[in-house]
């Protein structure tokens, strides 16, 4: 009799060991599951938001855009107004200090409107690639195009920056950032080169499906 008992003891406490085991599995699963999304979003004005409302600058507007459709992600605003290419390879390796899972690379601008040589744009863009890659991070490309003024061979040297690094270096590209926005005065502040706040709504809807594709949703 004590035997049976001494067994019918050994066999609870090793039910109890496996339901432990198994618990703290499932917490460990729910866990990883349920893990947010950091996202950065790395470039100039387009992304800090000049001229707009406190709030209203694209990376919250994606951000709330992303948790309405159901994706659990936290975005952090790394633009800053007047950036070259140049000046966000300086500051990139402090913004990837918190360990994004995904980069959303915004650059380009100011050197297009200031005719800064595209092979050191398209230098600059390739090892801030290269950077946000190594540290594990996935990458946006968000490109950018060429204003007119600077003649068609510029345009044509500097608009195949994106296209190209973004096959070589086989990361997902969105074209251009102002899509659907640039040169339109109803979506644009009145410089004419920063979007207002529906500027930016279009923006959103339209960078969002990318940014869910990459993050594995919908």
């Amino acid at each position: 009799m004590s035997s049976d008992l001494a067994i019918r003891a050994r066999l609870r406490c090793a039910a109890l060991a496996i339901s432990g085991m198994l618990l703290g599995m499932t917490i460990g699963w729910s866990s990883a599951i349920a893990k947010t999304t950091e996202i950065l979003v790395f470039g100039d004005s387009i992304a800090a938001g000049f001229g707009l409302p406190t709030g209203e600058a694209f990376p919250a507007r994606l951000e709330a855009k992303l948790r309405a459709d159901g994706l659990d992600v936290h975005i952090v605003n790394a633009g800053n107004s007047g950036d070259t290419t140049a000046d966000g390879l300086a500051r990139l390796d402090w913004s990837l200090a918190d360990k994004p899972d995904l980069v959303i690379l915004e650059l380009g601008a100011n050197d297009a409107l200031r005719g800064l040589d595209p092979v050191a744009v398209r230098a600059n863009l390739d090892k801030m690639i290269a950077k946000i890659q190594t540290s594990g991070a996935k990458v946006l490309l968000a490109g950018m195009v060429a204003p007119a003024n600077w003649g068609e061979a510029y345009q044509q040297a500097f608009n195949r920056i994106y296209p190209e690094l973004a096959e070589a270096h086989d990361i997902a590209l969105y074209p251009f950032v102002l899509d659907g926005v640039a040169l339109d005065p109803k979506l644009n502040q009145p410089d004419g080169l920063h979007p207002n706040q529906r500027g930016v709504a279009i923006i959103v809807e339209h960078i969002a499906p990318y940014v869910a594709r990459l993050m594995g949703g919908s």
